[in-house]
């Protein structure tokens, strides 16, 4: 859907400041990890049902933000914490003007946790 903004002309582009912020959403990324996985011990029975509730927190707190015509892609994995690495990559096609991401990371001696959000501006 295309907002009208007059008789001539459309809006195509968000307004500034309903724009993707990636250093506001790592902020809310890093306080849900936090808050959910701060005092718990990694259990690979809860760690699905921590995943699921962290990306559809997450989801909820951007819908809060009012960022209009934004659709929100959130990935969350964890897992148990062994002292190996982990690599993790994405590619995407975007609008670079309108389109970004957004990620942070939760370790503790037992698990770690790396959330990323997309947020993707519909035309």
């Amino acid at each position: 859907k295309v907002e009208r903004t007059d008789d001539k002309s459309y809006t195509i582009q968000p307004h500034f400041r309903k724009k993707f912020r990636p250093m506001q959403v790592e902020g809310i990324i890093q306080e849900a990890l936090q808050e959910k996985l701060g005092k718990e011990k990694y259990n690979v029975d809860k760690a699905q049902k921590w995943t699921r509730e962290l990306t559809e927190g997450i989801k909820t707190k951007l819908k809060d933000l009012n960022w209009d015509r934004y659709k929100y892609i959130v990935q969350v994995v964890i897992g148990e914490q062994r002292g190996e690495g982990i690599k993790m990559g994405t590619r995407s096609f975007w609008d670079s003007d309108t389109d970004n991401l957004a990620k942070a990371t939760f370790s503790s001696d037992s698990m770690f946790a790396v959330a990323v959000v997309f947020g993707v501006y519909l035309y």
